[in-house]
């Protein structure tokens, strides 16, 4: 997950747009499912019920209705707010199909789209927690682009075949496997030195922001990304990314193989030159304290890291996760 100069762009990116008080433009066609029922289980088709109820009512600026816990929390871009604020004010499209996915045990359900305010499109990642047939959290990050690089297709998601489906029973892991993976891969990313704490499939392939950072040697915004997941990391390339903390698991779909983990990533800007494996002597992007507000979604297939969806956006240096404290 290599946040080099795409890093960068993510942290001039421009905060803040004109609300749009009118429907949107475009709304997120989405079949209604059954409403959920107050009651202490919510499988998977009431978890995706309280999905729909939710989008839907973002998409049209009318949060009043929603099943909202007296005591809910809030968050985009890791800023407490109330529903209502924020993306709900400027919001004028959504995609016509993002990622969904659910953690049935825990009463979790994510997502993963494209939204776009005003003529501005961005990628868009959330995940909700339902107690009680009551909404009580919702934790957000929308990667507004600085204009530097082109924001994504409103359709981005609709086209990413390996989130849908569920996996074959031999392909699942298990949700200690799923995690510990994800784990090893947050430690190999911090403070990147050619180490693998994780298992890749050979086929791994990441993006960020709806950008796609591996096995792409057209996109030059970093030196490795002709390369495949292990293969950048093997390079020790993302050695100045100093702490991957603040992490959590919140929703683990083991029958789809998708895990959603937050992460926030420091970069001190201390390190100034360095060397990476194979000799080659770079000079670090990151020479001013910076963070990032990261909800990563993988893909686990067979025991390793398929799949890489990294939703980020910049947020004050070491600044504290209004969700966790490691």
């Amino acid at each position: 997950m290599r946040k080099c100069f795409l890093a960068l762009v993510v942290c001039v990116a421009v905060i803040g747009f004109a609300a749009v008080l009118a429907p949107p433009v475009s709304a997120r066609p989405r079949a209604t499912r059954a409403s959920a029922a107050a009651s202490s289980s919510c499988d998977r088709q009431c978890l995706h019920g309280f999905l729909d109820q939710y989008l839907k009512a973002l998409a049209a600026h009318r949060p009043a209705g929603l099943p909202l816990a007296a005591n809910y929390k809030f968050s985009e871009n890791d800023v407490f707010l109330k529903v209502g604020d924020g993306l709900w004010n400027t919001i004028t499209a959504m995609g016509p199909g993002g990622v969904e996915f659910a953690d049935v045990p825990d009463g979790e359900v994510g997502y993963l789209d494209v939204v776009q305010e005003a003529k501005t499109n961005s990628p868009y990642a959330m995940r909700m927690k339902i107690a009680g047939g009551k909404i009580t959290e919702i934790e957000t990050v929308v990667a507004r682009p600085s204009g530097l690089i082109g924001p994504p297709a409103l359709d981005h998601f609709a086209k990413r075949n390996w989130f849908q489906g569920m996996l074959p029973e031999n392909e699942r892991s298990s949700r200690a496997k799923m995690i510990q993976l994800v784990n090893g891969y947050l430690d190999t990313l911090q403070r990147n030195n050619g180490t693998i704490h994780t298992t890749f499939d050979p086929d791994c392939n990441r993006e960020e922001n709806a950008m796609q950072s591996t096995n792409n040697p057209t996109y030059h915004i970093f030196p490795v990304t002709n390369l495949g997941c292990e293969g950048q990391f093997k390079t020790g390339y993302f050695y100045y990314d100093d702490r991957a903390r603040s992490r959590g698991f919140p929703v683990v779909d083991v029958e789809r193989g998708l895990i959603l983990a937050r992460v926030f990533l420091d970069h001190s800007g201390n390190v100034s030159n360095y060397t990476l494996t194979d000799g080659r002597k770079l000079v670090s992007p990151f020479r001013t304290p910076s963070s990032l507000c990261i909800l990563e979604l993988f893909k686990i297939r067979s025991g390793k890291i398929f799949q890489i969806e990294a939703t980020m956006a910049a947020v004050p240096y070491n600044m504290p996760s209004v969700w966790s404290s490691r």
